[in-house]
């Protein structure tokens, strides 16, 4: 395992000030983990990506402004971004149907997309997968939900 001054850092991105929470105290209780950031919309995400390197972007898909789709394209795709060094891989979350985002997900370039209800321990797998991934060639993955 990891150093905490070694560890993935995460930017968690969601309007709801619970969910960014919740997903904060699971990543926290990780010495591998350290979320470097929490912000409520994808605009924000990007500013802050453009000025702090991190290892992976942990958002939500619906959000006002600049919801997670347009944000992971934006993130991917950002001179700023990349002159930092390797481009986040970003895990979205949503509560909708996963099939109607796969798609539009991995033309955004996002490594993974996962519902918010999610259990814990795969979130953690996730997270770490992405972190672990190569930056080019990362394609959309889904994570089913447990029946």
């Amino acid at each position: 395992m990891t150093t905490r001054s070694s560890a993935l850092t995460v930017l968690i991105a969601d309007d709801s000030p619970q969910q960014r929470a919740g997903w904060r105290m699971v990543l926290d209780s990780q010495p591998d983990l350290r979320v470097i950031a929490e912000v409520g919309d994808g605009a924000q995400a990007l500013a802050i990506v453009r000025r702090t390197r991190c290892d992976v972007v942990l958002m939500d898909l619906q959000m006002p402004r600049v919801n997670g789709l347009a944000a992971s394209a934006r993130i991917t795709s950002d001179a700023a971004v990349g002159a930092l060094g390797p481009v986040p891989r970003i895990v979205l979350a949503t509560a909708l149907d996963l099939d109607d985002h796969v798609a539009q997900a991995a033309s955004a370039g996002v490594f993974a997309v996962v519902y918010k209800d999610i259990e814990p321990e795969s979130l953690l797998e996730i997270i770490r997968a992405a972190g672990a991934a190569e930056a080019e060639g990362a394609g959309a993955v889904t994570h089913e939900r447990r029946g």
